[in-house]
């Protein structure tokens, strides 16, 4: 199984390197199915955000059924177009909608979660010796209504494909040569993982490295498919996810260091939310009120801290202005302050060491970084933080747990 970004289907060149690393798998004696992505980023004809942006022009609040509909053809254009270039090269390849290859969802439209895969016609192309080109981040309803799974929605189309054809492993290509122990836009020197653990990466996933979506993640570890990051251009080797894998073993059994941290995620454009109101909020059964109203108008939480005079939580600041209309209805004291951004460090084997959050804290009050918020869980602890100071805090963090240093 092999799924490609929207970097590396942009175009002809770079489809290139994509359509080599299929022939190259092909030649190793694999049968390869491959997901992609639609071509290029903002700006390009066929992105994503290019397609929302054309709809937005016409109304800023479109109906989110439409929206799915349109979204859909980005991908199907990519699967057509790639398909074709496989096909030149001398490799017959079919061009697949999410759809017809029997990925069933809910109707949650831009955010549909996978209930089901049928994949009868993908076994068919191959058993013919025909490529299935697939178009990743979309399915289709119970209603017959087209969905897309959100964001990073290919990774998660290839991960469900993996699974239901057991593939040997999943291959997420992108422009990068795998896992970094940072974002390297931000922390140059930041180091490629040859291994992490399941774990490891989801927590990584959902704390804000965007080089698989986490419930991708998810789904291939949960059933035991490996996954491998791969560069598209760079033959390197790129970084190993298993669940067999500790912090302490790479690929073949190799060390890769025995450390408590293995990366430093971040997320920024968060907005913080403090409530208040009279007397006991616990008697009052204010967090019950609070975010019942909030999941019935789709506003994700993150941060939580609830005491008997005060709820505090984040949320992602585009939806600072839903979530203060539907929290003032509520006859509480609602704050909602923006420009905030949320570091975590991130690593399976701090679980049970002493010390983790003292290193933390220390490091970002020597930076004279405000620390707003913290939590933290088997496998990270997070700090909320202004964001103009995010690249400083990423950098210290960093440097504090060693991680510009060669295991």
């Amino acid at each position: 199984m092999q799924k490609f970004g929207g970097t590396s289907v942009a175009d002809a060149q770079v489809r290139q390197h994509a359509v080599a690393r299929v022939i190259s798998a092909l030649e190793m004696g694999y049968t390869p199915v491959v997901v992609v992505s639609a071509m290029g980023k903002a700006g390009q004809p066929y992105a994503t955000d290019s397609l929302l942006e054309l709809v937005h022009e016409v109304n800023p609040e479109p109906n989110r059924r439409n929206v799915d509909l349109l979204l859909s053809c980005g991908e199907i254009i990519s699967a057509v177009i790639f398909a074709e270039q496989l096909s030149i090269a001398g490799h017959p390849a079919e061009a697949l909608t999410g759809w017809q290859c029997g990925i069933l969802t809910d109707a949650a439209f831009t955010q549909a979660r996978i209930q089901e895969v049928n994949p009868e016609r993908v076994l068919a192309l191959l058993e013919q010796g025909i490529i299935p080109v697939v178009a990743g981040f979309q399915g289709i309803s119970a209603s017959q209504e087209i969905t897309t799974l959100g964001r990073g929605g290919s990774d998660t189309t290839a991960a469900a494909l993996g699974v239901v054809l057991k593939a040997e492993w999943v291959g997420i290509y992108t422009d990068v040569d795998g896992i970094k122990t940072a974002d390297p836009r931000l922390v140059p020197e930041a180091r490629t993982l040859p291994a992490v653990s399941g774990r490891e990466v989801v927590e990584l996933a959902h704390l804000g490295a965007n080089v698989i979506h986490p419930r991708a993640a998810e789904i291939a570890l949960e059933e035991g498919v490996p996954l491998r990051i791969l560069s598209t251009v760079d033959d390197t080797g790129g970084t190993l996810v298993a669940n067999g894998i500790s912090a302490v073993t790479g690929r073949g059994g190799e060390p890769v260091g025995d450390r408590v941290v293995v990366g430093i995620a971040h997320m920024t454009n968060r907005a913080q939310v403090t409530i208040t109101g009279e007397g006991d909020m616990n008697r009052a059964a204010a967090a019950p009120r609070v975010f019942d109203s909030l999941a019935q108008h789709g506003v994700s939480v993150d941060l939580i801290f609830l005491s008997t005079d005060m709820i505090a939580f984040t949320i992602d600041s585009s939806m600072a202005s839903l979530a203060r209309q539907v929290l003032t209805t509520l006859g509480l004291r609602v704050r909602i302050e923006e420009g905030f951004a949320k570091v975590s460090v991130v690593g399976a084997g701090m679980h049970g060491v002493p010390g983790v959050m003292a290193r933390v804290v220390n490091c970002l009050e020597r930076e004279n970084i405000p620390i707003f918020q913290t939590t933290d869980s088997h496998a990270n602890i997070s700090c909320l933080i202004r964001e103009e100071q995010i690249t400083q805090a990423v950098r210290a963090l960093h440097r504090e747990f060693n991680l510009d240093r060669s295991a």
